[in-house]
């Protein structure tokens, strides 16, 4: 769904986390990171991803990297989902979809026969200048950090 790809730049953002403190991509300068697009807080699928992602932190740390989730989700509902599931990482609540669609990963999707716009889930991994290093779209939830490490 993304025409990004890897080589670009990935593009500027901004956007505020579960507790209202902003994201920009010029925070990440000097360090990998990687921004993962989920659908929806507290579903299954993005549940485990985030708890996959989440029993892999010392890792990605130990690797240098950060990661930012991003959903369209309120920060409220960011919050739950940080809390109940422990995540090490901030949620970004993208509500106005600037994030998600800057990344270009806000389309249409099919389920269940039916048709509607949403967040595709996409990972993408971002090196110290900014540079998109890998886009990983064919995100499996229960093995994502291995996909990315």
């Amino acid at each position: 769904m993304t025409t990004l790809k890897a080589g670009d730049k990935a593009p500027n953002f901004e956007a505020k986390d579960q507790d209202g403190n902003l994201h920009t991509l010029e925070d990440y300068t000097g360090k990998k990171l990687v921004v993962f697009f989920y659908p929806k807080a507290s579903t299954p699928g993005c549940t485990a991803e985030a708890c996959n992602l989440r029993d892999h932190w010392e890792t990605f740390q130990a690797k240098g990297y950060e990661i930012l989730g991003v959903s369209a989700d309120s920060a409220k509902r960011q919050q739950n989902f940080k809390n109940k599931y422990e995540l090490p990482f901030p949620l970004l609540a993208d509500e106005d979809k600037e994030v998600i669609e800057a990344f270009g990963v806000w389309g249409p999707k099919k389920f269940m026969g039916k048709e509607y716009d949403g967040i595709h889930r996409t990972t993408f991994v971002i090196n110290e200048e900014g540079v998109i290093e890998d886009v990983i779209s064919k995100v499996k939830t229960k093995a994502h950090a291995e996909q990315i490490l």
